[in-house]
This record gives structure tokens, C-alpha cells and sequence, in this order.
């Protein structure tokens, strides 16, 4: 996800942007506590893997830009469609 205004939660419209800027001014202290922005990652679950991975990168001094980098380059459309394979398997984390 190169643009920081795609969604990384489809269940709440939470932006990569939002979580960035929720991280800055908040500073959480566990990846769980991204919840807080607008219950990013509450919802199917789908979006976890890169909640943790943002917070992560943010944790040990990544730069916005270089979050997310080593995950999978997935357009809009392919994200939502994996998420909706993913719900179809019954797959909730």
C-alpha cells in the first residue's frame, strides 16, 4: 500500500494516514491499541497482520514510507477481494 489514504480496515474505513497520525499524537504503547482509531482491526480481523506490522515499523523507527513495504503490494480492489475470500473461509482471527 503506497498510498497513505487507502484503506488498511475495510470494516471501519480506517486509512493508513489515520493510523499514522493516530500513532503520532498517541503513541500506544502495543499494536492493539490501534483499535483506538476508529476500532481499526475490531471488526473481521483481516487487517491485523498489517495493524501489526505498521505499529511495528513505527515502533523501531520506520518511516511512514517504508511501512508496510515487505507486504504484499496489493491494489484496492485485490485487497478487498482476498478480505472477501477470507470472510467466505470463515477465517476470523
Amino acid at each position: 500500500m503506497k498510498n497513505p489514504d487507502e484503506l488498511v480496515c475495510l470494516c471501519f474505513k480506517v486509512s493508513q494516514r489515520k493510523l499514522i497520525n493516530h500513532m503520532r499524537v498517541h503513541q500506544p504503547k502495543v499494536a492493539s491499541q490501534l483499535s483506538d482509531c476508529g476500532g481499526a482491526g475490531t471488526g473481521c480481523g483481516w487487517c491485523v497482520p498489517y495493524l501489526d506490522r505498521l505499529f511495528q515499523d513505527a515502533d523501531n523507527g520506520s518511516t511512514p514510507d517504508d511501512s508496510l513495504a515487505d507486504l504484499p503490494e496489493l491494489i484496492p480492489e485485490d485487497y478487498a477481494t482476498q478480505r472477501q475470500a477470507y470472510l467466505k473461509a470463515g477465517k476470523k482471527r
